[in-house]
């Protein structure tokens, strides 16, 4: 039952006649308040504290879906997120397919594996990795990946230690392309029939035609999106999941769990290793090193000076000596001539632009400030029929616009959407391809021939052969939201872009059209992530946030919110803050407590949304726990 005060097992008898088919792992049906509701069978027992039992009404199917060890998990899951079991289990098994129980089944006969070359030896502490999974030892990992690294490549040579080492694996990444890349280089290092890919995408039969491959042992290796963090693999001996800062790992449904957090609990449950990669590290991965809880994987600065492209600011003093329109030109000198001379050496350019579409704000042309309207606040559009520019949210016309940082009065489109920039780019070199990745379409892959990439973050392609020059626009764009994470968000595309960039010897070049001076951009100049999330982590212990410390978010009616955080039975080191404004008429509240007190928060609230359930609080409230997203 997804309430709150009813996230508690039940006990019921079973009949003679169920006996053989209700195991542990069943789902089930049962009379609860005088209605037919859905069940999972957790667990047999010869007695009961309970006088009065009613009887077990059916057994849906004698396949016992939910292992056990995913039933504990997703126990966990739920107390470490304020939720209930019955929404975790919504999320760990997908439903039932009747026809796909019934299929054939004859377990695949298992093979040698193929021998795989290890590309680990660029990382001086890679080959200790692979021989504890190869030995059955929990190692904890965070790494590092150097540019243009064959990131699925290693991954794979992970899995495939695992594998030989007589345990099984659980890989997560972002979307399905990444799933793509990946699924070639298991097929490579495991041979065919060795994994099953488990995403939300697949379908109803072959989603549940996969898991059940892997809950019936037939397969060691699952791989896919958010929806395999709960894939039941036998003999867990390695959980990894790519580039955990991208937003798709957090799960939108309740209790909003994250993929990272859920794969390191299953690591922790089950004494398995765990590995979180990237190209850049996030606060939370860089909080595991800190406490000792994993270690890091990177290069040596000597192998990563060879691999690394040439990087290059645009807004640091000797640039704006050679070039003064370079701190207001949305493509300054630099990176003109960049991308002409890639292109004149037969190699292709890409240029991240953080819009689609064409002009979606508007700001001052002398120094960037957003163009704010002095009415509502609200974004400017471009100049009007009337001559001024006008709001987009209350309409009116501000006919005596000024900056009100330095004064202008000029307005310019801040953030040219790639669309847009695709057209421009193509009149300005004409004879040259150009190419759009974005929400339209996502691009895997372009030729290596001189072209112009016009991409979003996160859409670009793989180049063959790499990519002679990579131009990072609107940089500003990523760098000025009102997030919490901007400045980790704005590395963590750059260096994904960056990455594809051939090395510097190799002629690759990266312009980046932001100030030298900022720690993003110094952390991408010298290719140091680590670095960046250690003073993240720092500032954020200083500031009280997370992951320095554990936070919930409480949104809802004011009434309701009030309502709820006045049940709650609080840590007594617990500081509550807002409200701040949510969507409509709601408000947000935060509750912050110390790491060591998790727990109590996460019970508290769930206890205090369990009372309002029972007395059938009409008005919902959203919990989220350590909420990706706060301000």
């Amino acid at each position: 039952m997804p309430l709150a005060h009813l996230d508690r097992p039940f006990d019921y008898l079973v009949p003679e006649a169920l006996d053989a088919d209700a195991v542990p792992g069943t789902r089930v049906k049962v009379r609860f308040a005088g209605q037919l509701v859905d069940g999972w069978l957790l667990e047999r027992a010869d007695a009961s504290e309970h006088p009065r039992l009613a009887y077990l009404e059916k057994v849906v199917s004698p396949e016992p879906v939910l292992a056990p060890e995913i039933a504990r998990l997703a126990r966990a899951v739920a107390d470490r997120y304020a939720g209930s079991l019955a929404d975790v289990l919504r999320l760990a098994v997908p439903p039932r397919h009747a026809r796909v129980e019934k299929e054939p089944h004859e377990p695949p006969e298992a093979g040698d594996l193929p021998p795989v070359p290890h590309g680990w030896r660029d990382y001086p502490t890679g080959p200790a990795l692979l021989r504890a999974l190869a030995d059955g030892r929990p190692a904890r990992a965070v790494w590092s990946a150097l540019p243009g690294e064959d990131w699925p490549a290693r991954y794979a040579e992970a899995v495939a230690a695992t594998v030989a080492g007589g345990r099984g694996a659980v890989v997560v990444v972002a979307d399905a392309r990444d799933l793509d890349r990946l699924d070639t280089a298991l097929t490579t290092a495991l041979g065919p029939g060795r994994h099953v890919q488990l995403t939300a995408a697949l379908g109803p039969a072959r989603r549940y035609r996969a898991f059940l491959a892997a809950r019936r042992g037939d397969v060691p290796v699952v791989i896919g999106t958010r929806a395999a963090m709960f894939a039941p693999v036998h003999q867990l001996g390695l959980v990894a999941i790519w580039d955990d800062g991208d937003d798709l790992h957090a799960e939108p449904r309740a209790p909003y769990p994250h993929a990272r957090e859920v794969l390191l609990t299953r690591a922790q449950l089950a004494d398995a290793a765990a590995v979180v990669g990237g190209y850049a590290r996030t606060a939370e991965a860089q909080l595991l090193v800190e406490t000792g809880w994993a270690r890091e994987v990177v290069a040596d600065r000597a192998t990563l000076r060879a691999r690394t492209p040439a990087i290059a600011p645009t807004g640091d003093d000797p640039q704006l000596a050679r070039d003064p329109g370079a701190a207001t030109a949305r493509l300054p000198s630099l990176a003109w001539t960049t991308a002409r001379d890639a292109l004149r050496a037969d190699a292709p350019v890409l240029v991240q632009v953080p819009r689609r579409g064409y002009l979606p704000s508007v700001a001052c042309a002398t120094c960037r400030t957003p163009a704010r309207c002095p009415h509502c606040a609200g974004p400017l559009a471009l100049p009007s029929a009337e001559g001024a520019p006008a709001c987009r949210w209350c309409g009116r016309v501000a006919a005596a616009y000024a900056c009100p940082e330095c004064g202008g009065r000029r307005l310019r489109a801040s953030v040219t959407g790639a669309r847009r920039t695709a057209e421009e780019l193509g009149r300005a070199f004409p004879g040259v391809p150009v190419r759009t990745s974005g929400r339209e379409e996502v691009l895997a892959s372009v030729p290596g021939g001189a072209g112009l990439v016009i991409a979003t973050p996160g859409a670009e392609p793989v180049a063959d052969g790499g990519y002679g020059a990579v131009l990072l626009l609107d940089s500003w764009a990523l760098l000025t939201r009102a997030d919490l994470r901007a400045g980790e968000e704005a590395l963590r595309r750059w260096l994904a872009a960056a990455a594809l960039a051939r090395p510097a010897a190799a002629g690759g070049r990266v312009v980046v059209v932001a100030d030298g001076g900022l720690a993003p951009v110094q952390a991408l100049l010298r290719w140091d992530a680590g670095w960046f999330a250690a003073r993240e982590l720092a500032e954020r212990r200083d500031l009280g946030f997370p992951p320095a410390v554990r936070m919930a978010s409480v949104t809802g009616p004011p009434a309701a919110v009030a309502d709820l955080l006045a049940e709650a039975r609080l840590p007594e080191d617990a500081e509550v803050l807002g409200p701040v404004p949510a969507d409509g008429d709601r408000e947000r509240m935060l509750v912050r407590v110390p790491r060591a007190r998790a727990a109590a928060l996460a019970g508290a609230l769930h206890a205090a949304a369990g009372v309002r359930a029972a007395r059938k609080a009409a008005d919902p409230v959203r919990l989220q726990v350590d909420p990706l997203a706060m301000f």
